[in-house]
């Protein structure tokens, strides 16, 4: 081997492959590699980019044709190929960000110049409108030229060929005025500014028909591939339930109309679910660009199957859709607007937030289709890491698993097999049975879920659930963690009741699988370490894994909702093992502006019966403005799993009960001890049904009733226990509770109450005594409260009320007396009974 040293004047960087490599050293000399010791080097490097000194030292030894260099000169060259590759790949970085700005600033280019446009159209016509006025005449003598016409819908007929494909062309002529025109007011999207790192540019309407949302974005894919993934919506639309093309046909133009019906998940056990029947068209531009938009056909009974529809609420979608072009420097720009209604009054007013919301759609569907191309656009291109082995492609499917069964779960649908147990309205968890679903061949039996809602203030969602995953011992049993894992074992499943005891180590072992591109997504195996406790075997492993899908963490970013979704699997789990997925879903509501009258004062409160009513007076603390408590409210959702044998139906049922509402209760403890200081106001104990607070309360309300009036409320005769609180809830008459407050607020009401009122539980809290009530009627319910405050009751002559939806309620009479604590001189509340009413 010959080494060449020689004075050179600068420094000459060759590439890798070059034949000779030439490096600087201190004393200004060059060292010449020849290509053999260049190869042997690259070698090392692809193993080890930074190797040590011993590894170094031990180098030369090992290659003979390296035994003449000295170890300084091998360190820096190692220190050079770093660099070098440090450059390269921030070249390559810097040309893909320019790449990207380029294509943005075209786009921002062009919608200046449309922008431009329509406000020299808005000048003219505001001309032309100042001339008529002038003149006199009338404005349809306007020239059609200086008006802008809605497009008319003589041929809109759903039934015929024509019909559709003039639907379609509208449609078509709809989404780019709203894609690329100004017909939605459209403004920047708070927390999404956008940058050569951001995913793309994103707008929420700001006022217009329904809620719609904007994107627009470069991806590193081809438009036909790209049209392929949106019309996929199962496949990166969490809440989309199923899609089915149920007619297809061409357009005649080289593009095809599509009949699609589309059903998606709801949120919260307290929504129903939506669904939609939209036409599809598919067509491409004179210029080139792809386009599929898409709106919904008249008709709530039209679908597939009327009865399965039954189910939902029928969503409409106006004209939306994806514009896709090929961009000059590679990829695609993508431009997507979602524009819906989704028929907000058939929901609890504390949930229409997130049916009101264009920044909710906007998270949902419009940035989440955006961010799924993208994701696929890095995976196509390798920059992906896989995590244990796994694929890609796999790690989407296990995620889409664990979020579609959590779906189910909270959902509950019969076409899918579930049916309610033991269901009366009064249970503050629900019980669903699932018969259908197996999990093995041998077991007999089906799955049971347990869930239940709550509503939270002044808990950060994300912070809550990045409690709930780092600390799962505080609120989750090791030994029902147990019984769940036993049953993704063939042959392994009885093991209830009598389950061996385990003792849990508390050590928890998080091993990621992968993550979305911007991380607000994370697949992972979680290890629970256990050992069993009897005396076989007190040594062995009784460790737990458990696939667990976790979002929504970073309180920072940008998120429809924060999730922690998990479930038992084996340790060598295959790709298609099954998947009994439970967990939690925080979704934050939107504040209602200039409603901080009927603000409520409670950090948290659950969607039950029981747990609604305010048996503790509110307290003030200080300075504390509760105002401010309305712009953190989020509802938590929670549905647990637990496969069941036929003959143990009713154990099971009961022990979920129960372990749910252990969890609500650790949960509960979570959220005030992370609960920001100074936020935080008094809050009574929460009920459950069963629990002696719950039928202290049911008493109080009798017993009033009959220490005031001289006559019993309850006609069965129920005087104690959970019989007492089922039979007034079940009472024929509208009963509700207010408190005794300047504004009363509604804190409970029986079955009857909540239809007479049309509301539920959870926004019964949010529902003011005077809101019942027009001006007459509140003028003559003030002189009447002076009657109730000194002889205990007055009966109130019939009369008209209004329900929260606006329509009239009539009634023949109503009693309203003082409810009395035990001690029977302090009035806890007040409680009105409505006779015979009838909406008008």
């Amino acid at each position: 081997m010959v080494m060449v040293v020689q004075h050179q004047q600068h420094t000459e960087m060759g590439d890798n492959n070059n034949s000779i490599n030439k490096h600087q050293l201190d004393n200004g000399k060059y060292v010449r590699y020849t290509t053999e010791q260049v190869e042997a080097l690259e070698r090392v490097y692809a193993e080890c980019p930074k190797p040590s000194s011993l590894r170094r030292q031990q180098l030369i030894r090992e290659c003979p044709i390296l035994s003449n260099i000295e170890p300084k000169q091998i360190k820096v060259w190692f220190q050079n190929r770093r660099c070098r590759e440090k450059q390269r790949k921030e070249s390559s970085r810097l040309q893909t960000v320019n790449k990207k700005l380029s294509a943005m600033n075209k786009l921002l280019m062009e919608e200046n110049d449309r922008l431009q446009k329509q406000v020299s159209q808005l000048v003219c016509e505001n001309g032309f409108m100042r001339q008529q006025m002038h003149t006199g005449s009338a404005a349809t003598d306007a020239s059609g030229d200086s008006v802008i016409t809605t497009p008319q819908h003589s041929l809109r007929d759903a039934n015929n060929p024509a019909g559709l494909l003039s639907i379609a062309e509208e449609t078509l002529t709809e989404f780019l005025s709203k894609a690329t025109g100004t017909a939605v007011d459209w403004v920047q999207m708070p927390g999404m500014k956008p940058g050569p790192d951001s995913v793309g540019i994103f707008a929420i309407s700001q006022s217009c028909s329904g809620v719609a949302a904007r994107a627009c974005g470069l991806v590193s894919l081809e438009p036909t591939k790209i049209v392929e993934i949106l019309k996929d919506r199962p496949s990166w639309f969490r809440d989309c339930r199923s899609l089915e093309v149920l007619t297809m046909f061409p357009a005649g133009n080289g593009g095809t109309i599509e009949l699609v019906y589309m059903q998606t998940f709801a949120p919260t056990t307290q929504a129903p679910a939506r669904d939609f029947w939209t036409l599809r068209y598919t067509t491409s531009l004179d210029n080139g660009s792809l386009v599929v938009c898409e709106r919904s056909l008249s008709g709530s009974g039209a679908g597939p199957n009327p009865a399965a529809a039954a189910q939902f609420v029928r969503g409409e979608m106006l004209p939306s859709g994806y514009l896709i072009r090929h961009c000059e420097g590679g990829g695609s720009v993508i431009q997507i607007v979602d524009h819906l209604n989704l028929e907000a009054w058939s929901v609890p007013e504390v949930l229409r937030p997130l049916y009101e919301s264009s920044k909710v759609v906007a998270q949902k569907m419009t940035i989440a289709a955006l961010r799924y191309i993208r994701q696929i656009a890095q995976e196509s291109s390798g920059e992906v890491v896989y995590g244990l082995g796994r694929q890609p492609a796999v790690l989407r499917t296990l995620s889409q698993r664990l979020s579609r069964g959590f779906n189910d779960a909270i959902n509950g649908f019969s076409d899918d097999g579930w049916s309610l147990m033991n269901c009366d309205g009064v249970e503050d968890v629900i019980i669903a049975v699932n018969s259908t679903k197996n999990l093995n061949n041998s077991m007999i039996g089906g799955i049971l879920c347990a869930k239940a809602s709550m509503l939270f203030q002044n808990v950060p969602p994300a912070v809550l659930v990045r409690f709930l995953r780092e600390h799962r011992s505080e609120w989750a049993d090791f030994n029902v963690d147990a019984y769940s894992a036993a049953s993704v074992k063939a042959n392994s499943y009885n093991t209830y009741p009598g389950m061996r005891p385990i003792r849990f180590t508390g050590s928890q072992i998080i091993m990621p699988l992968g993550h979305t591109i911007e991380h607000e997504e994370m697949l992972e195996v979680v290890r629970l370490e256990g050992h069993a406790l009897g005396q076989e075997d007190p040594f062995s492993s009784r460790d737990i894994h458990l696939l667990q899908l976790c979002n929504g963490i970073d309180e920072n970013a940008v998120g429809a909702c924060s999730e922690l979704v998990f479930a038992p699997i084996d340790e060598m789990f295959p790709d298609d093992a099954p998947l009994v997925p439970s967990g939690f879903r925080i979704i934050p509501l939107e504040p209602k502006s200039g409603d901080a009258k009927n603000t409520m004062a409670t950090t948290h409160r659950t969607l039950d019966l029981t747990s609604s009513l305010d048996v503790a007076p509110t307290t003030n603390h200080g300075s504390t403005d509760i105002s401010t408590c309305q712009t953190a409210r989020s509802v938590l959702t929670i549905a647990f799993l637990f496969p069941f044998e036929n003959n143990l139906v009713e154990s099971v049922a009961t022990m979920a009960r129960q372990y749910v509402r252990s969890v609500i209760n650790s949960v509960q403890r979570v959220a005030m001890a992370i609960s920001p200081s100074g936020l935080s106001p008094c809050v009574g104990p929460k009920l459950s049904p069963g629990s002696p607070e719950a039928i202290t309360l049911a008493q109080w309300i009798c017993q009033s009733y009959t220490y005031h009036l001289g006559a019993d409320l309850l006609s069965s005769g129920s005087v104690v226990g959970d019989s007492l609180l089922k039979d007034l809830w079940q009472h024929q008459d509208a009963i509700l509770c207010c408190s005794l407050r300047s504004l009363p607020v509604f804190m409970f009401a029986n079955q009857a109450g909540l239809d007479m009122l049309e509301t539920t539980l959870v926004s019964l809290q949010d529902i003011t005594l005077d809101k019942m009530f027009d001006d007459s009627g509140q003028k003559a319910l003030v002189p009447e409260f002076a009657k109730i405050m000194q002889q205990g009751y007055t009966h109130l002559p019939g009369g008209i009320c209004m329900s929260t939806m606006g329509r009239h309620i009539a009634y023949e009479q109503a009693v309203a007396w003082k409810v009395l604590a035990a001690d029977e001189s302090t009035v806890h509340c007040l409680a009105f009974s409505f006779v015979n009413w009838s909406f008008v």
